[in-house]
């Protein structure tokens, strides 16, 4: 079956971050698609079927796979999944998708009128809450304000966006916070061509190596986070990582819409 390697929130190749792409023709069990995810070490792997007659109201099941463990949600694979949906010609040019969940309902992702491509996801705005023991140590930063998302992500603003591009966080300290990662955020420097800034790192092992590239989901709690703090609903995030990337947001109700740009880097054949 078809296998791709797709680069999510950039337009550039060898950005944004990477996720697996694995087009069935069927159903699959997920003990073999936990084991190509392993293979295929990407921080997740999307597993994409068409239901045909089977769902009158999605077109695709779709599924994701870190190399441990399956997934309730990832905004940077499902970006993934149709950028390859459409390149491949697998699916219809220009009609939106709409994507069966096991646990996040149906997600649709159409093209953009501006470019990219724009992901219906629903919003998860940040409860305050009082600051974790140790966060701000961990961080190397003292932080102004911190929430936590529906998902369990702690969210902590702090004083502006070179802090936050400068931060070097003690990851070990930060796996002693009872959380599924840290999103740190701070508004954009003058003139940027963004309004926010953010980081994401795995405080539980999210990922190996402590950062997460582009999190799709994360600005599902910095949307609404920052619309209100800014006034505007239409707004553009740069998550400053090693490889970067831009995501647009668009606040919607109890929906965010995230839109970014897709490279595909590989293209071939899975034959195991």
């Amino acid at each position: 079956m078809r296998l791709l390697v797709v680069d999510s929130f950039t337009e550039r190749p060898f950005a944004g971050n990477p996720a697996g792409v694995c087009l069935l023709d069927g159903p699959a069990e997920p003990d073999w698609m936990q084991r190509v995810a392993a293979e295929m070490k990407h921080s997740e792997t999307a597993f994409v079927r068409p239901l045909g007659a089977d769902d009158p109201d999605a077109d695709f099941e779709l599924r994701w796979f870190t190399p441990v463990v399956e997934v309730v949600l990832c905004g940077h694979a499902t970006l993934a999944a149709a950028h390859a949906l459409f390149s491949t010609g697998t699916a219809e040019a220009g009609r939106p998708l709409r994507f069966r969940t096991l646990h996040s309902g149906v997600l649709t992702v159409a093209p953009a009128p501006g470019g990219g491509l724009a992901m219906d996801f629903p919003s998860c705005p940040p409860e305050e809450t009082t600051e974790p023991d140790g966060l701000s140590a961990a961080l190397g930063a003292p932080v102004s304000w911190t929430g936590r998302t529906p998902v369990n992500d702690v969210l902590a603003e702090v004083a502006d966006a070179k802090t936050v591009r400068g931060l070097a966080p003690d990851l070990a300290a930060l796996g002693a916070i009872e959380a599924r990662g840290v999103i740190v955020t701070a508004p954009a420097e003058p003139g940027a061509d963004h309004d926010f800034v953010s980081r994401f790192f795995g405080a539980r092992g999210l990922r190996a190596d402590g950062e997460d590239p582009v999190t799709g989901s994360a600005h599902c709690a910095l949307s609404p986070y920052w619309s209100a703090r800014l006034g505007r609903d239409d707004l553009t995030g740069y998550q400053a990582s090693e490889r970067g990337g831009y995501v647009r947001t668009e606040l919607r109700g109890d929906r965010v819409v995230l839109t970014g740009g897709a490279v595909t880097i590989l293209d071939g054949t899975l034959t195991a």
